[in-house]
C-alpha cells in the first residue's frame, strides 16, 4: 500500500483525511474494511469517504463493482465519480440530478441521444458537454446558447451548409470558428465582417479573384495578405498602400508578375 506521508508529503493532496462533513475519516466504522486489509485502499490516498475527489476516484479506479452502490450518496463528488466507474444503464436518472458535476459525469458517458435533452441545462459546462456530444444535426437547438464557449463548440461542429446561422454571432470567437470552416459563398461575407480578425481568417481562405474588391480594406494585416494571395493584375491600389509592408509586398509580387509576362500595371513612377 502507498504510504499517506508520501501522498501528503507532495503538496498534491490535503494532508488531512477528513470527509464531506468535515469529520475525521475513520476506518474502524468502515463497511469497506476488508479492502483496507487487503491494501487496496486507505486513508489520504484512495477512499470513498474522503472530500478530496482524487482520493475519491482512486477508490472507485480499483473497485468499480462497487460504484452502482454510492450514485444516490448525499456527497456530490461521489456520485460524480461513481459515475464513471457505475454501469451505463444506471446513469439515466442521474441527468436530473441536482448538481451540474453529476450530470457532466452522466453526459460525458451516456450515449448522445438520450443526453439532447439537456441542450437547456442551467450549467455551461454541462452544455458544452451536450454539444460536444449530440448528433450535428441537433445543434441547431443550441446556437443561441448564451454562453459564447458553447457556441463556440457548435459552430466547430454544426454541418458546413448550417454555418451561415452563426456567421453574425455577437461573440467574435465565435464567427473566428465560423471563418475557419466555411467555404464558397459564405467566404466573402465573413471578409466583410466588423472584427478584423474575422476578416484576416476570411481573406488567408478564400480564393484569389474573390479578394479583388477587398483592397480598402482597413487593417494592414488583410490589406497585406490580399497584396500577398490576389491576382498580380488587379494588385493597382496597393501599390500606393500607406503601410510600407503591404506597399513592398504588392511592388515585389507586381515585379515578379512583369517578369513572368502578366498584364500587370506598370511601377513606373510610382511611389
Amino acid at each position: 500500500m502507498m504510504k499517506s506521508t508520501e501522498r501528503s508529503a507532495t503538496g498534491r493532496d490535503p494532508a488531512l483525511a477528513v470527509d464531506w462533513t468535515g469529520r475525521a475519516v475513520e476506518c474502524a466504522g468502515c463497511a469497506h474494511l476488508d479492502l483496507l486489509h487487503q491494501n487496496t485502499c486507505g486513508p489520504l490516498w484512495s477512499c470513498v469517504h474522503d472530500r478530496y475527489a482524487p482520493r475519491i476516484d482512486r477508490f472507485f479506479a480499483t473497485h468499480s463493482e462497487l460504484a452502482n452502490a454510492y450514485l444516490a450518496h448525499p456527497y456530490f463528488e461521489v456520485r460524480a465519480v461513481a459515475a464513471r466507474h457505475a454501469d451505463l444503464f444506471r446513469l439515466p436518472a442521474l441527468l436530473d440530478d441536482p448538481d451540474e458535476t453529476v450530470r457532466w459525469s452522466a453526459v460525458a458517458r451516456l450515449p448522445a441521444r438520450m443526453v439532447a435533452r439537456l441542450v437547456r441545462d442551467p450549467d455551461r459546462e454541462v452544455r458544452i458537454r451536450v454539444a460536444a456530444r449530440i448528433d450535428p444535426g441537433q445543434l441547431t437547438r443550441m446556437i443561441e446558447d448564451p454562453d459564447y464557449y458553447v457556441r463556440q463548440v457548435v459552430a466547430r461542429r454544426l454541418p458546413e451548409d448550417l454555418l451561415p446561422l452563426l456567421a453574425t454571432d455577437p461573440d467574435t470567437e465565435v464567427r473566428k470558428v465560423v471563418a475557419t470552416r466555411a467555404e464558397g459563398g459564405l467566404l466573402p461575407r465573413l471578409a466583410r465582417d466588423p472584427d478584423p480578425g474575422v476578416r484576416l481568417i476570411a481573406v488567408e481562405r478564400m480564393a484569389p479573384w474573390q479578394l479583388i474588391p477587398l483592397t480598402a480594406d482597413a487593417d494592414w494585416r488583410v490589406r497585406h495578405v490580399l497584396a500577398r494571395r490576389m491576382p498580380p493584375q488587379y494588385l493597382g491600389a496597393l501599390l500606393a498602400d500607406p503601410d510600407d509592408e503591404v506597399r513592398r509586398t504588392a511592388r515585389e509580387r507586381a515585379a515578379a508578375g512583369q517578369c513572368g509576362g502578366s498584364s500587370t500595371h506598370s511601377l513606373a513612377g510610382q511611389e
